[in-house]
């Protein structure tokens, strides 16, 4: 009777065993793996300030980006809004969520969250593709010369209403118009806490325009999948 008790436990471990094809303590492995990249701020400004060939020009850059980070398995979307006729807003594009970041740091986990309970999105965990913080400096010191990113948006994601361009001719122009940024560092001057994706207006749209007021034509990139 007792080695009939004794070699249950050793039956169940062999049939686990027989259904994965893995020990298991590669299963535990598996289990402690972080989860993929869901969040990047681009490593590099794309297109002629806010001429980024539209939205498929954004995403482009996003996909590659990614690609070349080990990533491109998934779909990649700007975080970007449009405005006129074709109304498109940036929280209905990048997915459900969750969304890590390249350290496997959850940013958020859902398109809510993201917007109103957002507190990993800062200077420290708002990385790029390759895991590098964007404000970063070879002195170890950060600069934040560089924290404005384009959205076009509102603070909770969806686009401005008709009249005063905010997305530079929907990502077309690099002349006239504007483009709404937020901070990547969700700090400015002396207001700390200023929001992630929609702190203020740029004069216009050329480069010139963005350098003047802390921007480099960065982008949010988001895996819709």
């Amino acid at each position: 009777m007792n080695m009939v008790r004794s070699l249950i436990p050793f039956a169940v471990v062999m049939g686990v065993l027989a259904l994965t094809g893995q020990p298991l303590s590669a299963q535990g492995a598996q289990d402690d793996e972080p989860p993929p990249l869901g969040f990047f701020i681009t490593s590099v400004g794309v297109g002629d300030g806010g001429d980024l060939g539209g939205l498929d020009g954004a995403d482009a850059h996003c996909q590659t980006l990614a690609q070349a980070a080990g990533a491109g398995d998934r779909t990649w979307r700007a975080y970007l809004s449009t405005q006129e006729a074709n109304v498109v807003n940036a929280r209905d594009r990048i997915g459900e969520g969750p969304w890590a970041n390249a350290e496997g740091l959850i940013i958020a986990t859902s398109v809510e969250s993201l917007h109103y309970d957002n507190s990993n999105l800062n200077w420290e965990h708002t990385l790029d593709e390759n895991g590098n913080q964007f404000a970063s400096r070879t002195d170890g010191d950060p600069d934040f010369t560089e924290h404005d990113v384009l959205t076009g948006s509102q603070i909770d994601g969806t686009a401005f209403p008709l009249g005063t361009d905010r997305t530079c001719n929907n990502w077309t122009s690099n002349d006239e118009g504007s483009a709404f940024v937020g901070h990547a560092d969700r700090y400015s001057f002396s207001t700390p806490g200023s929001p992630w994706n929609s702190s203020h207006g740029t004069p216009g749209c050329s480069p010139e325009d963005l350098v003047q007021v802390g921007g480099a034509g960065l982008l949010y990139c988001f895996a819709s999948d």
